[in-house]
């Protein structure tokens, strides 16, 4: 298995990720190439006393950008919609943002 910090890159901090805190749902940016299980097993290994129900994915294909007449993408990115077991703690990283 890749290293836990590989697959989970960052996560995403917006009103809809804020709103689903309070359910135990959390939204992160993984690596493009990581499955379900990888996501699942790294959340659980990055965050100790937590446990995962379920993960549902997300990708999205970057924009058409120019800049003068040369054309090309942004960056690829895959979310990660995460939620806990009703007995898991919820993450320590969010406590303070709710």
């Amino acid at each position: 298995m890749k290293d836990p910090h590989d697959i989970i890159l960052r996560p995403v901090l917006t009103e809809k990720g804020y709103d689903g805190i309070a359910d135990k749902r959390y939204i992160f940016e993984v690596d493009i190439h990581a499955n379900k299980t990888e996501i699942k097993k790294a959340v659980e290994a990055c965050f100790p006393p937590v446990k995962v129900a379920r993960v549902n994915t997300l990708r999205t294909l970057g924009k058409m950008k120019r800049q003068g007449r040369f054309e090309g993408r942004t960056a690829e990115v895959k979310k990660a919609y995460v939620t806990l077991t009703e007995e898991s703690k919820p993450i320590e990283f969010f406590e303070g943002m709710i």
